[in-house]
């Protein structure tokens, strides 16, 4: 690996206890502050180009197909990226790793602003997707190293709503921009934004604790659940560490196939919600994008419940809490799609709903996936679990334009309602798994 992309030496141990909690409490904070902001780009960088899609096809004469296409292209890419960037940014400094993938991601969109053809428009979007992927597992490591089991649904719950900030903000921001200046520049107004916060990133992030000469955050905090999972597996290779805790561990392959009808819901609403408010309802670009934008601001609050109850009410087991928000995820698709009354009030209800319990699973099914796996390997965890994630991301994009050209938005509801209702099927057995975990990592080893 490039030298400045190496995790850095550990040093020097801090002796001072009084020391070692003022670092650590500033740096926790910093981190958690400097993450957000950037997390929150990488979304600006990625969403640009589904709410400037309406002006893209009435200019350029685009057809859903082709809007498809990009779509399944980039989630392609995008999960594969996750999980091989996963690999790499588990042995990285997370501080160079995201930031230049942020500063990469900007610089796309400005390009792609300045393109017109359907093949430059698919090669930059599938580049965008290769850096989109340096981040969700750089957060992930530095969720699980400065953030310790007992805390840690709090803490990954706050720093997810970045998701939703991010989204609820890009609408109005490209609708706006595209509203008074063309689409162009709801492209490079964004990728502007994200390099110089990428350049924040490298400037203002830090590597693990131990680093820095602090002790592991299970030490600080004298964590059990984190101390057990500090001690797993100590003295394993590293390709020994990818077999046994992601490749061959049964638990993250059910919290990859739960993942993969989530983000067909999730991506399905987000990605041709304004379009379905414009077509069916024939809302306004801005307003269809407004009541798209609580998509987003349900996500934010569904998050914050989902992290805070797996940690207070369920004593860190997620199983109990992802069901509940898959079945909260049915009946609200199945309101959007079969209520007798419309009205934008009734429909931005729908979507803020939607969110609510969408993005409960989203975030608690990565979080799981990080505590089931080894502490060396929770970038390739998430990434893998990421991967098949975004490859349920892909079949709401081509493969359900197609459908949507044969059988309309009939079709595309059935489809979504059909995956809601198998992502509750799936996590049922994830209650005793998630529970007999739990209780393993409770005895030391």
């Amino acid at each position: 690996m490039i030298g400045f992309l190496k995790s850095e030496q550990h040093v020097q141990p801090v002796k001072d206890p009084k020391q070692i909690d003022e670092l650590y409490k500033y740096w926790r904070f910093h981190i958690m502050l400097t993450m957000y902001a950037g997390y929150a780009l990488f979304y600006f960088t990625r969403k640009s180009f589904n709410y400037a899609m309406p002006a893209m096809i009435a200019d350029l004469g685009l057809d859903k197909s082709d809007i498809g296409l990009m779509g399944t292209l980039f989630y392609i890419t995008y999960g594969v990226s996750k999980f091989l960037s996963g690999i790499v940014s588990d042995r990285s400094n997370p501080r160079y790793f995201m930031g230049i993938g942020l500063v990469m991601t900007g610089i796309v969109n400005i390009l792609f602003g300045f393109s017109s053809s359907i093949v430059m428009f698919t090669l930059l979007w599938m580049t965008n997707a290769w850096f989109q992927g340096w981040g969700w597992p750089s957060c992930s490591k530095l969720l699980t190293t400065w953030y310790s089991r007992s805390e840690r649904g709090f803490w990954w719950s706050l720093w997810n709503t970045a998701h939703n900030v991010g989204g609820a903000l890009i609408p109005l921001l490209v609708g706006v921009v595209t509203l008074h200046y063309g689409w162009r520049y709801g492209f490079i107004i964004p990728g502007i934004l994200a390099v110089f916060v990428g350049l924040f990133l490298c400037w203002r992030l830090r590597d693990k604790p131990v680093t820095l000469g602090l002790p592991t955050v299970g030490h600080w905090r004298n964590d059990a659940l984190e101390l057990a999972q500090e001690n797993e597996g100590l003295g394993l290779t590293n390709t020994e560490i990818l077999k046994k805790y992601v490749l061959n561990n049964k638990y993250i392959w059910l919290l990859a196939f739960s993942y993969v009808l989530v983000y067909i819901v999730r991506t399905a609403i987000n990605d041709w919600g304004n379009l379905y408010l414009t077509e069916q309802h024939h809302y306004s670009l801005i307003t269809a994008n407004a009541a798209l934008s609580l998509f987003e601001v349900g996500g934010f609050v569904g998050s914050l419940v989902a992290g805070w109850g797996s940690d207070k009410i369920f004593d860190g087991n997620r199983g109990p809490m992802n069901l509940i928000f898959a079945i909260g995820i049915f009946l609200s698709v199945a309101a959007l799609w079969l209520m007798p009354m419309t009205g934008f009030v009734l429909q931005a209800g729908c979507f803020f709903a939607i969110g609510f319990f969408v993005f409960g699973p989203q975030m608690l099914i990565g979080m799981a996936a990080a505590e089931c796996s080894h502490k060396d390997s929770v970038g390739a965890a998430t990434g893998f679990v990421g991967l098949f994630a975004y490859m349920g991301a892909a079949l709401a994009g081509y493969p359900l334009a197609l459908i949507m050209e044969q059988y309309h938005w009939a079709g595309f509801f059935t489809v979504i309602s059909c995956a809601a209702a198998v992502v509750g099927l799936l996590l049922l057995p994830f209650l005793k798994a998630q529970t007999s975990d739990v209780s393993a990592a409770a005895i030391p080893k």
